[in-house]
């Protein structure tokens, strides 16, 4: 199964609102606050390729408070 994990920049002080979305979201498996350069890591699961670019896309880029995204396609 496709499997994306996507790596989000937040707006100051939507970590959180954004975090409790994410988890509310279909297509997300698991979604994480994280120290570093980026504030969460969530991991998108779908049947294909084409469903988890969609969720990003239409889904996660809508959330208010997402800056960006940089997405991570995983192959095995």
């Amino acid at each position: 199964m496709p499997v994306a994990f996507v790596l989000v920049d937040a707006d100051v002080g939507k970590v959180r609102d954004i975090l409790s979305t994410l988890k509310r979201t279909e297509g997300v498996v698991e979604a994480y606050t994280v120290a570093g350069p980026h504030d969460i890591v969530v991991k998108l699961q779908a049947d294909k390729f084409e469903k988890v670019a969609e969720a990003v896309t239409q889904k996660v880029h809508k959330i208010d408070g997402v800056k960006n995204t940089l997405t991570l396609f995983a192959f095995e």
